[in-house]
């Protein structure tokens, strides 16, 4: 390939990444958001968006048109993996929030399945908001047995599972199912906009007009329900 020639095909790829970075900038945030319903209050959120903007970087850098996927979603887990690694470096949580966790973990183990957030919290002594700051602290370092991942994650994709797996994964969308629907209606609400429509905590709050940190913890309090309505039904 001539100088010339390969020059200018360097230089329009480069121009290409740097067209596809400056494009989805709005989609790093996006993912933050979302992320943020999930975390406990006072993570860095600065030091998260720079890590996911170094995960688009990478991702725009690595992209191949060629293969017919759409850059947004080869770039989606890119820039999502790059955050949660960034938080599993740099894990944010105060000796107060350990203290909490422990206080939930053991109360949490006296109850029955199928328990409430209500329920929790008054066994550990803790207030309502106190208790969703928690289960979100929990999330992040996985520390508890009935957070093995978001219940509406990947894991029920049923792409290349065996019969017999694709069979358990239809039951635990349909329980999943039915543990949204028995949500409280503000709850099911919440849970719908932030998964369904992909709205973010601030564009949920001004639905319902919460405040993002509001919209938050009632989030991560149906999270748990749902997670001890599936719980309760598959002892």
């Amino acid at each position: 390939m001539p100088v010339i020639t390969r020059a200018y095909t360097q230089l329009a790829e480069q121009t290409r990444r740097h067209e596809l970075i400056e494009s989805h900038l709005g989609l790093v945030r996006h993912i933050l958001g979302k992320l943020l319903a999930q975390l406990p209050p006072g993570v860095d959120v600065e030091n998260l968006e720079s890590a996911g903007t170094l995960g688009l970087v990478e991702a725009a850098g690595k992209y191949d048109p060629e293969r017919g996927i759409k850059f947004e979603t080869y770039a989606y887990t890119r820039i999502r993996g790059a955050i949660l690694d960034e938080l599993r470096r740099n894990c944010p949580l105060p000796q107060h929030v350990l203290e909490r966790v422990a206080r939930v973990r053991k109360a949490y183990e006296m109850l029955s399945p199928g328990s409430t957030a209500e329920e929790l919290a008054t066994a550990a002594g803790l207030s309502d908001d106190e208790l969703a700051d928690c289960l979100a602290a929990m999330r992040l370092t996985r520390m508890t047995s009935w957070e093995a991942g978001d219940p509406l994650d990947a894991r029920l994709a049923d792409r290349g599972e065996a019969p017999d797996v694709l069979a358990e994964r239809a039951e635990q969308k349909e329980l999943l199912a039915d543990a949204i629907e028995a949500l409280p209606q503000r709850e099911r609400l919440v849970v719908t906009l932030y998964y369904k429509e992909d709205l973010r905590l601030k564009e949920i709050g001004t639905v319902l007009k919460l405040s993002e940190s509001r919209v938050s913890r009632v989030l991560n309090a149906a999270i748990f329900q749902m997670g001890e309505y599936m719980r309760a039904r598959q002892a």
